[in-house]
């Protein structure tokens, strides 16, 4: 995936996640993407270069890391808890698309269980 296309990609599928919110409380060259006023993900500009900030598990962000070339650790982050992903060949939709969704759940699964349930679809209950 290219740089133009990157944080474009990133925008569309994180506004798809359920209950997002898009601010820019940092100022406007930081595109800030929240669920119940916590950060998910952010995009910016860093060294010239655009890149998507994501939530991740620690331990699968350094697996990550040794995979993929273009996610590195957070810029301007928590390095254990967050990554940052860069334009790069191995960077596709689908995977840009994972790691927001895992982004989005680390932030859903911190809150209250009343609040998760708001934001998660509930299963149905299997007839008795």
């Amino acid at each position: 995936m290219d740089s133009k296309t990157l944080q474009a990609c990133a925008h569309r599928i994180a506004l798809e996640m359920p209950f997002t919110e898009h601010c820019w409380p940092f100022g406007p060259e930081y595109d800030v993407f929240k669920v119940c006023g916590k950060i998910f993900m952010l995009t910016a500009t860093a060294r010239g270069r655009p890149v998507v900030n994501l939530k991740a598990e620690p331990q699968t962000a350094l697996l990550n890391q040794q995979i993929y070339p273009s996610i590195e650790p957070g810029y301007h982050m928590n390095k254990k808890h967050w990554i940052s992903v860069y334009a790069g060949e191995e960077i596709d939709e689908s995977l840009l698309a994972s790691l927001i969704q895992t982004s989005w759940d680390r932030v859903v699964d911190g809150l209250s269980r009343k609040e998760q349930q708001r934001l998660r679809p509930t299963r149905s209950q299997p007839a008795s």
